[in-house]
């Protein structure tokens, strides 16, 4: 089994989520945004073995933290899309946007793809392209917990943004019609920032991509 924890970080309030093997104890981070000790102190409180962060996307609140934990905790970095090499390349002049501390430049150790399967022990975790908020986005599903990452591709009520560079809106309702809306209403999913939901719940209620709405558009 698939266990799990979120901590919000940064002053975006962005959840950085803990996933590990029950089974194994190995562990990943899923986008550490910032506060790389505390992030390393929830590990070590679960008695987990961290071998690896995953990426979904190359916004500063999602990947501040990422570089700095690889190297305290020896271990690679996996993801997003490649096409999200202009955002990794161009943080510090997101961090001189949003007037945090400086955040060096850095590519990852592995791109991701359509496709392709990430492995935290003996958990498999389906990895989906989903462009839209950024080009490169990709969202992680662990089929056998109904469970989905999907960084800024969705929220409880509400969808991820399209004004940055390289956003684009109806990329965004494409992915999560076709990518997220397959993996079935039951699935959970934790998004970057506010509650978990269900895609069944968004399905019904999300003003921006209820079934009613993108049938009307």
């Amino acid at each position: 089994m698939l266990g799990f924890v979120t901590i919000p970080v940064t002053a975006f309030e962005q959840n950085a989520t803990l996933i590990w093997c029950e089974e194994t104890r190995e562990a990943a981070w899923v986008d550490p945004g910032g506060s790389p000790e505390r992030l390393l102190e929830a590990v070590r409180e679960r008695g987990l073995d961290l071998r690896q962060i995953l990426l979904t996307h190359g916004h500063l609140d999602h990947v501040g933290a990422a570089r700095e934990l690889a190297d305290m905790a020896a271990i690679p970095i996996i993801g997003p899309g490649e096409a999200d090499r202009f955002w990794l390349e161009q943080l510090p002049m997101q961090a001189r946007m949003f007037g945090t501390a400086e955040v060096k430049s850095f590519l990852p150790d592995r791109w991701l793809n359509e496709g392709d399967q990430v492995h935290v022990g003996q958990q498999v975790l389906d990895v989906y392209h989903c462009p839209g908020h950024t080009p490169g986005h990709v969202i992680f599903h662990h089929a056998p917990s109904q469970l989905a990452l999907v960084g800024d591709v969705l929220f409880a009520g509400s969808i991820g943004r399209t004004d940055f560079p390289q956003g684009n809106h109806q990329d965004l309702l494409d992915s999560i019609a076709a990518k997220l809306w397959p993996l079935g209403p039951e699935t959970r999913f934790i998004p970057g920032h506010g509650p978990m939901s269900t895609f069944g719940e968004e399905r019904r209620s999300n003003a921006f991509v209820a079934d009613r709405v993108l049938r009307g558009r």
